[in-house]
């Protein structure tokens, strides 16, 4: 929060940009759902604000008046705790705020330099684990009589709740596909009662291109996307991991006949209670391997200026989930204790509340091992997957594929077909060795192959 003192205004907030997540220094405005006159009560939304992670709608939790909009719709990469509104009490005369300015409100400060080896927020430890993380004062001559005081909101505390909980301007339907469009909301003239945005109005919508050089034919050859705040942080993510973390491979060809054979009966006899599916069964083995081979259940920290390994003792499993807004990874928590009906539920709610945009941090903020599943992609035999930081290891599964081996009858003649994956393990060298790594994907592949032994 940033005050001011200033005898030229009655006695006024100033509202700051919140910081939404440890690793936020600065986010972006969206729309403004109050305008300056407007009343405001307890729990209304302010305005919308696009962080690295998704949308969301600012709540604020006081009365007051909306006095003054610093930070118009737009405004992009505003760092965190700089003036974006002015609020003050019910009755207060707004006029004189018409020519408040954001030097009245305390000036601007620059976003913080990130740290090189800052952990993402979609896979690190919440910071609560003693690794690192990370007012204005008066001027000289600031006068020294009664003067009226801007009193500090306690708003940037409030309630922060995604724009999809909340549909004041955008119908559902039209929300959803604007996001798997990439439609920039903000750039959509609403047709439909008191401006709502419809459907139809995102179907219409083109997207206005960046000026380009012609081509030969006189019309632009490319067009320029805007990179979102999640596209940047996923790909500074994944940079930083390639660049700091020395990755191998290891890849296996594991058979699933049995354990397709297993997942079959125990669908037939759920009686509609759950329907399990192949990377519920994998995501199991993975705990399971985890625990046999804790080495590879571990990740690379720094405390205190200290390098340390931390051996995790409960195995959560990120989950990679494609949405529209870019790649998210959910945590199913303490898999090693949990029934395969339990992981499949979960992995459900999950994913579609990743989908919506519905997560909270605590539920994509963590994580000991993370599975990529491109299985339902009949065309990708193998894939290698980047390590999620801080964690060690990640394990990438391709689609099923029958293949012809020698028969197991007496006469040696003719063939059997077998269901096979290739899995492929990212290791991050400095927490594990080859060997360890090889031991890991060794467990994985005997535990799949014998199903049974995940229900022991």
């Amino acid at each position: 929060m940033i005050l001011t003192l200033s005898e030229a205004f009655p006695p006024h907030t100033v509202v700051s940009m919140p910081a939404l997540s440890p690793t936020m220094t600065s986010g972006n405005i969206g729309t403004w759902q109050k305008a300056a006159g407007d009343v405001i009560a307890p729990g209304d939304v302010l305005v919308e604000i696009e962080t690295d992670k998704a949308q969301m709608d600012f709540e604020f939790q006081e009365d007051g008046v909306l006095a003054k909009i610093l930070k118009e719709s737009g405004e992009k990469d505003v760092a965190v705790g700089n003036p974006i509104a002015v609020m003050v009490e019910e009755g207060t005369d707004i006029a004189p705020f018409d020519s408040f300015t954001l030097d009245d409100a305390g000036g601007e400060k620059a976003p913080p330099k990130k740290e090189s080896t800052e952990e993402a927020a979609d896979s690190s430890e919440p910071p609560d684990t003693g690794s690192k993380t990370s007012p204005s004062t008066l001027p000289k001559d600031a006068p020294k009589e009664e003067i009226p005081e801007a009193k500090e909101s306690e708003s940037t505390g409030g309630r922060l709740q995604t724009s999809l909980d909340r549909q004041p301007s955008l119908s559902p339907s039209a929300k959803a596909l604007a996001l798997e469009r990439g439609v920039p909301i903000k750039q959509v003239k609403g047709t439909g009662p008191g401006g709502r945005v419809t459907k139809q109005d995102i179907e219409k919508f083109k997207p206005a291109s960046s000026p380009a050089p012609a081509a030969a034919g006189g019309a632009p050859s490319y067009e320029d996307i805007p990179a979102s705040s999640m596209r940047k942080t996923i790909a500074n993510r994944l940079q930083q991991s390639m660049n700091q973390n020395p990755h191998y491979f290891v890849a296996a060809t594991v058979s699933v006949s049995k354990l397709l054979k297993l997942r079959q009966a125990l669908n037939t006899s759920a009686d509609g209670k759950y329907k399990l599916s192949l990377n519920d069964f994998l995501i199991k083995a993975c705990a399971v391997a985890c625990k046999k081979v804790p080495a590879v259940n571990s990740s690379w920290r720094e405390i205190d200026g200290q390098i340390v390994i931390r051996q995790h003792n409960t195995v959560d499993v990120s989950v990679a989930v494609a949405t529209p807004i870019g790649l998210m990874t959910p945590i199913v928590k303490g898999v090693e204790g949990l029934g395969l009906s339990s992981i499949s539920s979960q992995v459900k709610d999950l994913g579609k509340r990743a989908r919506d945009g519905k997560l909270k941090p605590e539920e994509y903020q963590g994580g000991t091992f993370t599975i990529s599943n491109m299985g339902m992609n009949a065309a990708i035999d193998r894939f290698t997957a980047v390590i999620n930081p801080p964690q060690a290891g990640i394990l990438a599964v391709g689609t099923t594929k029958k293949v012809a081996i020698p028969s197991s009858m007496e006469d040696g003649n003719g063939v059997e077909w077998d269901d096979q994956v290739v899995v492929t393990a990212s290791f991050d060298h400095k927490v594990i060795d080859g060997a360890v790594g090889g031991e890991w994907i060794r467990e994985f592949k005997k535990v799949v192959e014998n199903p049974l032994e995940m229900l022991l």
